[in-house]
């Protein structure tokens, strides 16, 4: 009985109705272990005090303190997909309208089941995602081993970063990876990894996804008696990680009194596990991620200025989807072929082509995979035509709204930071956007120019008032 425990699956089901969650929880149970929470703000307590996650969340939309809106749901989901990026997120709803659907797939959401739902349905739909985890895991391991081609795309974005990743991968130095939710910062520092050729592993470790005490622990270790609970030594991450890479996830995330202890390691190495008194050295190299604006944390006091300017010596941007041209065509492709042995290939129409062609993925690479396995598993082996794909699309969104959606940016909150300064602001957004044209073109401030919309002399001017130093023009 002991092994039949031991293979089943961990469901994390979010839903306010207990009767819902008593019955599923019960009719689930002979295959799957079945956490449940309430609330968004239960479900984050449970997944930080229980340190890993589980295979599989079913996540209602209708969430207090709104239960008759979907807005709790889309934030957990989004946090969900940001924080566990491993998980699979079912939504289960009644608040089934074609928007709210095509808005919770882009979130980064694997399906939807309608309520009421039959379980034999449920099953198989939460089976189908085990699956699919099975094959990104054979995926990800197989890479791994050929230390084969793990960033896709022709456009001149791509081609830029993999250069700048060849480049920076044999130096010591910590490298900072930005991008939108959904781009491929950790296939970023998966290749920084395997173009270093360092002999250690690569260890992954999102810092939203653990409480401040936890975080401490999972990254220094500690000694015996620590804390409560702690009944025997643990290295930490930075340990653990022997000479290899440590990439730190959600970085911007980190809790200020950890970042000075962060920014020792990252200046001479020098570290001490909870409870004890010796210092340790790491040999890690670091790689840290961020979909935050770290220069405003910085002003905001929420991100030390000294640990900002020594994690941005080395900075890697990854464009978004929808800047990467017909990138979506070789990455659909790869994305049939890794899921071949559980998803029966399908084909697109010319008109559906089009659609995507013209398409803004707010939810970057993660909502492409997404949408080929919701198309394989609906249409196998199928032609696939514009009125069967627009529904799976979120064609309302524009590139603005959906930024401010992804990021949560609270502007009330902003304005309300001591020394806030409009003008600070919107430099801020001038700087990242003209660093984002020039990642893209290679630092070609001709073609960075005509990205931006200006001419390459009002581009020059601009470099020179931000205190950004001009590349030489190719």
């Amino acid at each position: 009985m002991a092994g039949a425990e031991s293979a089943r699956a961990e469901l994390l089901l979010v839903d306010d109705d207990p009767l819902i969650t008593d019955a599923l929880g019960f009719v689930l149970a002979d295959e799957f272990e079945v956490l449940c929470a309430p609330s968004r703000a239960a479900a984050r307590a449970l997944l930080r005090d229980r340190g890993h996650q589980p295979a599989l969340a079913l996540v209602d939309l209708g969430l207090p303190p709104l239960p008759h809106a979907p807005d709790e749901g889309f934030a957990l989901i989004a946090e969900l997909v940001a924080l566990h990026p491993g998980m699979k997120v079912l939504v289960l709803s009644g608040q089934d309208e074609r928007r709210t659907i095509a808005h919770a797939l882009t979130l980064g959401a694997v399906d939807f089941v309608a309520k009421p739902c039959e379980p034999d349905l449920l099953r198989a739909r939460l089976r189908h995602q085990l699956r699919l985890l099975d094959a990104e895991r054979l995926e990800r391991a197989t890479a791994e081993a050929d230390g084969g081609e793990l960033l896709l795309g022709a456009s001149p974005g791509m081609v830029a970063l993999r250069a700048l990743i060849e480049q920076f991968a044999d130096t010591p130095f910590p490298v900072l990876v930005e991008g939108e939710s959904g781009v491929g910062k950790e296939l970023v520092a998966q290749a920084l990894h395997a173009a270093s050729g360092r002999a250690g592993p690569l260890l992954t470790l999102n810092c939203a996804a653990f409480s401040p005490d936890l975080l401490a622990a999972q990254l220094f270790g500690h000694a015996r008696g620590a804390y409560t609970g702690a009944d025997k030594a643990r290295a930490g991450f930075f340990e653990d990680a022997g000479d290899g890479t440590l990439f730190l996830d959600e970085v911007g995330e980190m809790p200020l009194d950890l970042q000075a202890s962060f920014l020792r390691v990252l200046e001479n190495g020098e570290f001490y596990r909870l409870g004890e008194t010796e210092a340790r050295r790491s040999r890690a190299r670091i790689v840290a991620a961020t979909n935050r604006e770290l220069r405003e944390l910085a002003r905001a006091g929420r991100f030390r200025q000294d640990l900002l300017h020594r994690l941005t010596v080395l900075t890697l941007s990854v464009p978004p989807l929808r800047s990467r041209g017909e990138d979506w065509r070789l990455l659909l492709d790869a994305f049939q072929r890794q899921y071949a042995g559980s998803i029966k290939p399908f084909t697109l129409e010319p008109a559906a082509e089009v659609l995507l062609s013209g398409y803004a993925f707010p939810g970057n690479v993660r909502e492409l995979r997404n949408l080929v396995i919701r198309l394989g598993a609906r249409y196998p082996g199928q032609r696939i035509d514009a009125a069967q794909l627009r529904p799976e699309l979120e064609l309302e969104f524009t590139p603005s709204a959906g930024a401010a959606a992804a990021h949560s940016v609270d502007l009330a909150a902003r304005l309300a930071q001591p020394g806030f300064r409009l003008d600070d602001e919107l430099a801020a957004l001038e700087r990242r956007y003209i660093e984002t044209a020039l990642a893209q073109v290679g630092g070609n401030l001709s073609q960075a120019a005509r990205l931006l919309g200006v001419n390459r002399t009002t581009l020059y001017s601009r470099l020179a008032r931000l205190g950004l130093s001009a590349p030489g023009d190719s």
